[in-house]
């Protein structure tokens, strides 16, 4: 498409998340990216403004570099539908589960797709008792982790039975759910996608190599100490493999546009296990999409207009602007 035939462009960027910062980078990065290209595109805070001025200030297309909740989670994809303003990304219902990691996992369980055991705990509703129980069932170390965040906040790795009880607890002060997950040992992964059902392909797979296997908040915005390996020299026929069944897993969650799926080798049986969707990925310096798409010979310009162009609504009808 020729840039002016986007209209007016606002990229949604900052919001109410706990993934502010990072979203204020990821967008600052798509809105440079987009004027570049001769885009009429525009900053649009949700935090800071109604989002009816988009219908009153004329946007006919939004990028979402939102991350979090009212971004990632099919609130905003919502109102955008209401509005009939197009949006990149995501619909509602997709949006919606995919940000759920224990609803990811229930889909992904139901359609044969390898993701590590897991138990749920509801905040209130759980007892000490219960919870050190927990590494019986999973091992250890294991995983605790907020089931509605993104970017690794409130992820802990629980090494022994004294520390379940303080990870569950700061967990739940993140989030009503909190998902106990099964540690999987080996390489750790994570593959982009573009496109939508049938035309939906895998980007190169990235391997990720943090300090002392702690891929945290810190590790993966704020440091150079993070090694990330595209091509990610994993043996012949995993990367395909890998690739294929994220392709898989994105198609039954009924996401669109792009979309980004982590993902645990196993060291001892080379077999993959999924962690979770991310259907707002990151757009900053250090972000995993832009890198992946650029070994498959895409720039960050041209990604961000590509993402753009494929913008569009649930609803039958939804005619593109």
């Amino acid at each position: 498409m020729n840039p002016k035939d986007f209209g007016k462009v606002a990229v949604l960027m900052g919001g109410k998340s706990a993934e502010r910062e990072i979203s204020l980078l990821s967008g600052g990065g798509v809105l440079t990216a987009l004027q570049s290209k001769g885009v009429d595109a525009h900053a649009f805070d949700p935090a800071e403004r109604d989002l009816s001025e988009l219908k009153r200030d004329g946007f006919q297309r939004c990028f979402i570099a939102l991350h979090g909740r009212f971004g990632e989670d099919g609130t905003v994809q919502g109102a955008l539908e209401l509005l009939g303003i197009p949006y990149t990304g995501s619909g509602v219902m997709a949006s919606a589960i995919s940000i759920d990691k224990v609803m990811t996992k229930r889909v992904w369980l139901a359609e044969g797709v390898p993701t590590p055991k897991y138990q749920l705990l509801r905040r209130g509703a759980y007892s000490h008792e219960q919870v050190i129980r927990i590494p019986d069932e999973l091992g250890l170390p294991l995983i605790v982790k907020p089931a509605r965040e993104g970017s690794s906040i409130g992820v802990a790795k629980v090494q022994g039975y004294s520390e379940v009880q303080a990870a569950v607890d700061a967990a739940a002060a993140l989030d009503a759910d909190v998902l106990c997950e099964q540690f999987v040992s080996g390489d750790e992964v994570t593959c982009p996608i573009l496109g939508t059902g049938d035309g939906a392909r895998a980007l190169p797979v990235i391997r990720i190599v943090a300090p002392e296997g702690n891929y945290d908040y810190n590790n993966k915005y704020f440091t150079d100490d993070t090694k990330y390996l595209v091509p990610c020299g994993l043996p012949a026929g995993e990367e395909a493999a890998i690739q294929e069944l994220v392709v898989k897993a994105y198609r039954v969650l009924g996401c669109r546009g792009w979309g980004r799926i982590d993902v645990m080798i196993d060291a001892a049986t080379r077999k993959p296990s999924l962690l979770e969707i991310n259907t707002s990925p990151g757009m900053t310096g250090h972000s995993l999409v832009p890198m992946s798409a650029r070994a498959a010979g895409i720039s960050y310009e041209d990604l961000c207009v590509m993402l753009l162009a494929d913008a569009t609504l649930d609803q039958p009808g939804g005619a593109r602007a």
